[in-house]
């Protein structure tokens, strides 16, 4: 786990994506650029990510509250790098924004 999540309830913005291997021109130092200012924002408390062999990457970014998900989605560097997605980067994506009411868990 890469952070302690809150009681609920919080927020999970759940990402599909899958990158055009073809068109990755300047997605490396973006990526990075918007993982650091992400991480900066209010509300943000933490990112979970996997990629399977076939290269489709599923994130799980967690928020404190939908305006924080809201304010993240219209900062303008943010904006940028939405736009350069769509055009050149991505393959495909799907989001879907859940609202968490109930979390429980098990460590050893």
């Amino acid at each position: 786990m890469s952070f302690t999540r809150p009681e609920p309830p919080y927020y999970a913005v759940i990402v599909s994506s899958k990158l055009d291997a073809a068109h990755l021109d300047g997605y490396a130092p973006m990526d990075q650029r918007m993982a650091e200012l992400g991480r900066a924002q209010p509300g943000y408390l933490g990112r979970e990510s996997k990629t399977d062999a076939d290269g489709r990457e599923l994130t799980v970014l967690y928020y404190r509250d939908a305006e924080s998900i809201s304010a993240w989605k219209q900062h303008p560097e943010h904006l940028e790098a939405q736009r350069r997605g769509r055009e050149q980067w991505y393959a495909d994506y799907h989001i879907e924004v859940a609202r968490v009411e109930r979390a429980y868990g098990f460590e050893r």
